[in-house]
């Protein structure tokens, strides 16, 4: 099966800057896949050259098996894209808007006020659609670029936050609506907002300085090794031994000692939870606990370790 989204060693240089380096990727038809990266990390110029508005330095991507450097038109006749500013017309109202859209991506008449009517419907605009577009919130106006990029029926969607500057309401509204696309389409979601990437992705991608970090299912994070909060009140050296001889526990971080307690975290084995033995042990011991608070890791663990690690 072709993958909808093929990156190979793709690279892009501004000077002696190099924006992209190397990032290669697939991913396959229907899945969500979320984009993720700090500011500058190299996620908006992956996307500008996903949807040929930039050429890439080297290497090679492709659109539903075609290349997007040789054969762009063929690439956006199979692909939606929402940028974070979405470009539309202000003076125009939001039916006029679409229908123009529509001729310019070539929509027949016979289907063109099926597809606009569908459009209006799912992205939730129907009740704005004689609205100038100029006299529209932010939210509506980013739902109507949504909109447009699902006019002709794409593919493949890219997005590049789209929840920006959508109220709360308006937010889970646009979710839904993404999350309901998944399977329908190929969908490669960009956004600072790591929960929502939880809530509909299946994988996500991790991008820092231009180099691919991170590439998984959000399934797998979350099977990763645990790690355990704990609160002593004891001898420290004591502590320390003996947490690090508990079986399960790869290694011991000692934290802060807040008003005679001591913090430490424990790293765990995969599948390890050793707080019934360390509890028990500690009180044989004479020792206080407070705390024994087991997490597992979250997008925003696995991002926060990823984006920030360096060398």
């Amino acid at each position: 099966m072709t993958p909808a989204i093929q990156v190979e060693t793709l690279c892009k240089n501004y000077g002696s800057v190099q924006a992209v380096h190397n990032v290669t990727f697939q991913v396959a038809p229907g899945e969500l896949v979320g984009f993720l990266g700090l500011n500058g990390a190299g996620k908006s110029t992956t996307l500008k050259i996903l949807t040929t508005f930039l050429p890439a330095s080297s290497g090679t991507a492709s659109i539903d098996g075609f290349d997007v450097m040789y054969e762009s038109m063929q690439v956006r006749e199979r692909l939606g894209y929402l940028p974070e500013s979405v470009p539309i017309y202000p003076e125009m109202r939001v039916e006029e808007y679409l229908t123009m859209r529509a001729k310019l991506k070539g929509i027949e008449r016979t289907r063109r006020l099926t597809r606009i009517d569908y459009c209006l419907e799912h992205c939730r605009i129907r009740e704005v659609r004689r609205r100038l577009i100029g006299t529209l919130s932010k939210g509506y106006r980013q739902r109507v670029g949504l909109a447009d990029a699902l006019l002709a029926g794409p593919s493949v969607l890219i997005l590049d936050e789209p929840l920006s500057g959508l109220d709360p309401v308006q937010q889970e509204e646009t979710l839904a609506t993404i999350r309901s696309l998944g399977g329908q389409h190929t969908v490669l979601f960009s956004s600072h907002q790591l929960a929502d990437v939880e809530k509909i992705c299946d994988r996500v991608i991790i991008i820092d300085r231009g180099t691919l970090r991170f590439d998984d299912k959000l399934t797998a994070i979350s099977k990763q090794a645990a790690f355990l909060v704990v609160e002593v009140r004891g001898p420290t050296e004591d502590v320390t031994r003996f947490l690090a001889e508990t079986d399960g526990v790869t290694e011991v971080i000692p934290g802060p000692m807040l008003e005679g307690w001591a913090e430490y975290i424990l790293r765990l084995k995969a599948e390890a939870d050793p707080r019934e033995v360390l509890a028990k042990r500690a009180i044989e011991n004479g020792w206080g606990v407070r705390r024994l608070e087991l997490r597992r890791e979250r997008l925003e663990d696995t991002f926060m370790r990823v984006a920030y690690q360096r060398g």
